[in-house]
């Protein structure tokens, strides 16, 4: 696999995972009755569409071809969380968790393609911003924590 090849397979994973994510937000924006929650679902939900869209256009530079859709896992987890909302006497609360988990994880994600050191600068920007995108997202999410 080429360099190129490689990189727009990370990318594309990447991708996937924003893809999945923005389904997630929506879908559990659905499911609270808190307003600042959800708000917060909403708005990340609408980062991780534009981040996608950053991506694929990063992607289509590289002569790469996006991704499109979210994944087996990603549709299999929402699934689940579906089930636990429903059994969880505070859908606020377990929704919040969640969304807590998702955005250490995404961030671990984050941090590693860019430990890679193999990215064009473009790229490094882009995932750079995304990354502290969802770090600020993780500070705000903690601050919910006593509203949920």
């Amino acid at each position: 696999m080429s360099y190129t090849e490689e990189m727009g397979k990370k990318l594309n994973e990447l991708l996937e995972k924003n893809y999945d994510a923005e389904a997630g937000y929506k879908n559990a924006a659905e499911k609270v009755a808190n307003p600042a929650l959800k708000n917060y679902l909403l708005s990340r939900a609408q980062d991780r569409y534009d981040f996608g869209h950053e991506l694929k256009e990063e992607l289509r530079q590289m002569g790469q071809e996006p991704d499109k859709g979210t994944s087996l896992a990603g549709d299999a987890h929402r699934l689940w969380m579906d089930l636990k909302t429903a059994l969880s006497s505070d859908k606020d609360e377990a929704v919040l968790e969640e969304a807590i988990r998702g955005e250490k994880t995404a961030l671990e994600e984050y941090n590693e393609i860019i430990k890679n050191g193999e990215l064009p600068l473009s790229t490094t920007n882009i995932i750079a911003k995304q990354r502290d995108s969802v770090q600020n997202a993780l500070v705000d999410a903690k601050g919910l924590e006593t509203l949920a």
